[in-house]
């Protein structure tokens, strides 16, 4: 399968009509900061947790965990449930450069590397990346990932763990399932990174897809939204 950007332009025009905007997490413009805020460099120890809910009824799915456990060959964040329950740990190349993501229904690892935030903190800055990915425990698998990041502008922002000067940036995202019945596979998200803490504040996704043979009628996956509520 072959993802050319024009597919993704196309498919990604589908996202307002895919992908109803049901966010209900909303922030303040303000000017970008000068000089521009340096990113919290990694150390073993720092922590981030937060709260899942649903979007579409606000009901709350989880408390999650994120904690720095190595920083040696590769950065591990190891996750724990609010119950203590141990999870899979999120993996990064170096600093800000994402290869096993714990944010889908499936543990997914990319490669090469994509960004978890945008590469300047600039209001201007936007740019496309394209990978492949695979399922974990079906490392066969070799699956295009065609993503675009763009920055949206800086944010102030009030999540339970408090008020934050943020980056608000988009990622829309077309990518080949593994299940070959699903076509058109699309996602976005928006996110909102504070350089402060090196790590996002509040994160919101949403996706669709569509079944093979069947082109025209647009399933919707859930709808989700991550707020922090403590980070040390």
């Amino acid at each position: 399968m072959n993802l050319s950007r024009r597919t993704f332009i196309s498919s990604a025009a589908l996202i307002p009509v895919a992908c109803t905007s049901l966010s209900y997490e909303h922030g303040i413009p303000v000017a970008q900061p000068k000089p521009l805020p340096v990113i919290r460099p990694p150390q073993v120890g720092q922590e981030w947790t937060y709260v899942k809910r649903n979007v579409f009824d606000g009901k709350t799915l989880g408390v999650i965990t994120e904690r720095i456990a190595s920083i040696a060959s590769v950065i591990t964040i190891e996750r724990t449930s609010g119950d203590g329950v141990a999870l899979p740990s999120e993996i990064q190349t170096s600093w800000g450069m994402i290869a096993t993501d714990t944010q889908w229904a499936h543990l997914l690892n990319f490669n090469p590397s994509l960004p978890l935030w945008p590469e300047q903190l600039s209001t201007s800055w936007a740019k496309q990346f394209n990978t492949k990915y695979s399922v974990a425990g079906y490392p066969g698998s070799n699956l295009h990932w065609q993503e675009y990041m763009s920055v949206q502008g800086w944010e102030k922002i009030t999540v339970p763990a408090g008020d934050f000067i943020a980056l608000r940036f988009q990622n829309l995202i077309n990518y080949e399932s593994n299940d070959p019945n699903k076509v058109d596979c699309i996602r976005k998200e928006t996110v909102w990174f504070a350089p402060q803490i090196g790590r996002w504040v509040a994160r919101e996704a949403s996706g669709s897809y569509q079944i093979q043979g069947q082109i025209g009628a647009v399933i919707l996956e859930g709808s989700y939204q991550w707020q922090l509520t403590s980070y040390k």
